[in-house]
């Protein structure tokens, strides 16, 4: 991969099914909303400002800085705007494809786990050991994009011994990772959120549940989470919805799983979200091949 770059685009989705490595370099505003993804995310950025929302959760990363992010968690990378080229890395990893490199013994998505005491979504090595991380993602770009003999391979134990490495640098800096920005009022709404997202949920009984006025409440969750308690609701159940339909459950009973209520909203919320209905999703994941 080099020192070129790939003209960057709003998708979110994978088109290989094992990974896919980009390099970008923007020189104007470009962020992409609040989201989430079905596979793993490492991000490596280069140059430029850049406050990074996980969740609840506001990061600042600095160039060198990696962003480990784990399929269902929403996410954001803002942007500071000034005169400063915002440059990255970034690499995806299919979900099953990840797990099935993984052994008995040791476990790739280990860093990505946030059961994992002392976990974060930010890692800040040394600057050599962020030197190395970049060399190893330059390389597997490389061996990606190329069709020679034993490529392939090549780039499989490479992206073995980059995730490897970074599991060792997690472990070793989970003892003091780097600190977020939180919110008490909005960490207690998005953990109140997550776990009853199958119910009725309301912006007015959320501020009354909560103690605090609603348009209070649409500030301080606007400001720390990136989106409002409508939308940030609405994800979280419509990447719900996925993994169940992904995982077979009938589009009618995941309509009410996740708290939709009505099919007709349901179907609606969905193809505006993913440009395509329940039904068809349900059916991709069919023919999708697994490792």
């Amino acid at each position: 991969m080099g020192a070129s770059f790939q003209d960057f685009t709003s998708r979110q989705e994978m088109i290989a099914p094992d990974f896919e490595v980009y390099r970008y370099r923007s020189t104007y505003l470009n962020e992409v909303a609040l989201h989430h993804h079905d596979f793993y995310e490492i991000y490596l950025l280069l140059r430029g400002r850049v406050a990074y929302t996980v969740e609840n959760r506001i990061y600042q990363v600095r160039p060198g800085d990696i962003m480990l992010i784990s399929p269902l968690e929403l996410h954001q990378a803002r942007i500071s705007t000034d005169a400063e080229p915002y440059e990255r890395i970034v690499l995806w990893v299919a979900r099953s494809y990840l797990e099935g490199l993984s052994s008995a013994k040791t476990s790739l998505t280990r860093c990505f786990d946030a059961s994992q005491p002392g976990h974060g979504n930010l890692l800040r090595p040394t600057p050599q050991g962020s030197a190395d991380f970049r060399h190893q993602l330059e390389t597997l770009g490389t061996l990606h994009s190329q069709d020679e003999y034993g490529s392939d391979l090549l780039a499989t134990g490479c992206l073995v011994s980059l995730l490897v490495a970074l599991n060792k640098a997690v472990t070793e800096a989970s003892a003091q990772p780097p600190a977020c920005t939180c919110d008490r009022v909005v960490d207690a709404v998005v953990e109140y959120i997550n776990a009853h997202y199958s119910e009725s949920l309301t912006l007015d009984d959320l501020a009354d549940r909560f103690f605090i006025s609603k348009y209070h409440l649409l500030r301080k969750f606007d400001r720390q989470v990136g989106t409002t308690v409508h939308r940030y609701i609405l994800q979280k159940r419509l990447m719900i919805a996925k993994q169940l339909l992904g995982s077979g459950v009938a589009p009618s009973e995941v309509c009410q799983y996740c708290g939709f209520g009505d099919y007709a909203n349901f179907y609606r919320a969905f193809r505006a979200e993913y440009h395509i209905t329940p039904r068809q999703y349900a059916q991709s994941q069919k023919e999708t091949p697994s490792y």
